[in-house]
């Protein structure tokens, strides 16, 4: 998914907030999950559950600034039954700017985990088969 770096995601000195790239990534793991019939308003709306971030390790390499134009790319890595791991690279050109590995849990109404519908648990393999194929 493509961004653009604006005044707004920099601090003083006009490198980007560390915070941001958090954003970056969620807006860009929710793209990928849209684009693949996976919404998370249909499931809220049918009291089915919701996703939530339950491990996130990151680590920024270079820093971004303002009006870089940058690419995150999002990869399913793993699929479990009630959760699964994807991995994100924001990438400014060849340039690697952050990476991240998230484990997103499918959570019931009331919080505790469950597991996910059997049409979400293919969509997510298909996108973790369509990374491998490359």
């Amino acid at each position: 998914m493509p961004i653009r770096v604006y005044f707004e995601d920099t601090d003083h000195t006009g490198i980007v907030y560390h915070a941001n790239y958090l954003r970056y990534m969620e807006r860009a793991r929710t793209e990928m999950l849209r684009h693949a019939g996976v919404l998370h308003a249909v499931a809220m709306a049918a009291n089915d559950g919701f996703w939530a971030v339950h491990a996130m390790a990151i680590t920024w390499h270079n820093p971004a600034r303002i009006d870089d134009e940058l690419l995150v790319v999002t990869t399913v890595t793993r699929v479990r039954a009630a959760a699964n791991e994807l991995t994100h690279k924001v990438m400014r050109g060849e340039t690697l700017l952050c990476s991240a590995t998230v484990t997103a849990a499918f959570l019931a109404m009331n919080g505790r985990p469950q597991r996910q519908s059997r049409i979400w648990h293919e969509r997510f393999t298909g996108l973790m088969e369509q990374a491998i194929a490359g």
